[in-house]
């Protein structure tokens, strides 16, 4: 489980700044128990540590007032978009000002014969491709949640469609953030390469709100495929459909996403969404392109799949059927709760090459048993990445020390593996412990060089990514 860092407070300074800001911002700084709550940590197992107050922004301009006023008084700020990260991005360990961008949801502009487009932070994931929909486009990168685009770039966020459009790492053309200084920086233009200085865009897409508040965001976009489809495949054993995985990887096959429910989420699925799946472990493919090649791609998939094993190969090109399995897909996690009333699940990824996927797959599930955890096994494991989701009884404190014992261990293993103990989730502080492991010290040294440069008196964030304070 993550260990809190015990931060110090700035009493007098969050009250002046608090004052200030309720004196400016009006109706839209809110103190009260509730709202805090819900901006502090309180989507998992991690111990919610709730702001001092919430303001709602709704420009760029009132996003460097806001971070003005705290800097003078050396008041945290914690950026919030929608609340959907796993890892404790958006508690509040030294209290402070949390910044809800919710309302800034306007799309500037759409340039569909340069396939991008220019939003603010608070746009949805659902609500630009709904936007879209009409100039034949999309935004690919899909986690599931209806995260904000804003919370998806400062998380570098990921997900099902990873495998074939990438992460937001690879969408982001150009952005503009706030600076502790209270300055805009912009760190590109709607160019789709440039060799010009240091990768800013690169640097603050992932640095998880601690070095700028992102103001603006540059997305590149895809032409919806002309046809899709979506297939389904039973595997005997775990090991047999990641083999599966592998081969289809290693054979270039254009899959756009391909996702591993083991059986128990399976069987989760099954009775939370309403279907009859196999409760077998089973990958659930999508493939873009002409009408064709999608057809192509499923038969050839299938033909891999039969060399291990596979049972009850599927595949359908109508919309309402891969919707369907798409949202059971997503309903993953919620399914899985319901497999155990009352738990709480403590969801964890990591990501290792694909070579190595099958082996780290089925020794978590191993270790899961041996330690007498329920965990189901979801994951984008098209490349490489997967998610447990150990469901425990959080007043049980030996089932709790057992949780822990298979995240660390989890972690470790795939660092082992040259993989690494988050393919998406980020690092917040649910998994700062694990970094120096990962990276080494010259790595994390320079992270806290930058991290002091850009914020010399630590307000954006702290306590997020490095254990030390800077």
């Amino acid at each position: 489980m993550a260990e809190l860092m015990e931060m110090p407070r700035n009493d007098e300074g969050i009250g002046t700044a608090v004052a200030l800001l309720k004196q400016r911002f009006a109706e839209r700084l809110e103190t009260g128990q509730s709202i805090r709550d819900q901006h502090g940590h309180t989507t998992t197992w991690i111990e919610t540590q709730p702001p001092d107050a919430v303001v709602f922004v709704d420009s760029a301009e009132e996003v460097q007032e806001v971070v003005r006023i705290c800097a003078d008084h050396r008041v945290p700020i914690i950026p919030f978009g929608t609340g959907t990260s796993l890892e404790g991005h958006v508690n509040a360990p030294a209290g402070g000002i949390s910044v809800d961008f919710s309302r800034m949801d306007k799309i500037l502009a759409v340039h569909p014969e340069d396939m991008d487009v220019v939003i603010q932070p608070g746009v949805t994931r659902e609500a630009l491709n709904t936007y879209l929909r009409d100039t034949g486009l999309f935004f690919p990168v899909d986690p599931g949640a209806n995260a904000s685009l804003g919370g998806m770039a400062a998380t570098r966020a990921s997900g099902t469609n990873a495998v074939r459009y990438g992460t937001m790492k690879d969408n982001v053309l150009a952005l503009k953030a706030v600076l502790p200084s209270g300055e805009i920086v912009k760190t590109g233009n709607r160019a789709r390469k440039s060799s010009a200085g240091y990768d800013l865009t690169r640097l603050i897409v992932g640095s998880e709100g601690t070095l700028g508040l992102i103001t603006e965001l540059t997305l590149k976009l895809q032409g919806i495929p002309e046809a899709i489809s979506a297939a389904t495949c039973s595997f005997p054993t775990v090991e047999a459909a990641c083999n599966a995985v592998i081969m289809t990887i290693q054979m270039g096959l254009p899959v756009a996403r391909i996702e591993l429910l083991d059986a128990l989420s399976v069987r989760g699925v099954n009775a939370y969404s309403k279907l009859d799946l196999p409760e077998q472990p089973l990958l659930l493919l999508e493939f873009h392109g002409s009408e064709n090649s999608v057809k192509e791609q499923a038969q050839t998939f299938g033909e891999i799949a039969e060399d291990f094993g596979s049972q009850g190969f599927a595949f359908t090109t109508k919309p309402e059927d891969r919707n369907r399995l798409w949202q059971a897909r997503h309903d993953a996690y919620w399914a899985s709760l319901a497999l155990r009333p009352g738990a709480k699940g403590i969801s964890t990824d990591c990501c290792v090459p694909v070579s190595r996927l099958a082996e780290c797959v089925t020794a978590a599930q191993a270790k899961a048993e041996e330690l007498g955890l329920i965990a189901p096994v979801v994951g984008h494991v098209g490349d490489g990445n997967f998610h447990t989701l150990p469901l425990i009884m959080m007043e049980d404190a030996q089932e709790v020390a057992r949780a822990r014992e298979f995240v660390s261990w989890l972690n470790d293993l795939a660092i082992s593996m040259d993989g690494t103990c988050t393919g998406e989730h980020g690092i917040g502080q649910g998994k700062a412990k694990y970094l120096m492991g990962e990276l080494g010290e010259g790595a994390l040294t320079m992270m806290a060089a930058v991290k002091r440069g850009v914020d010399p008196f630590n307000i954006f964030n702290p306590g997020k990514i490095l254990l030390s304070d800077v």
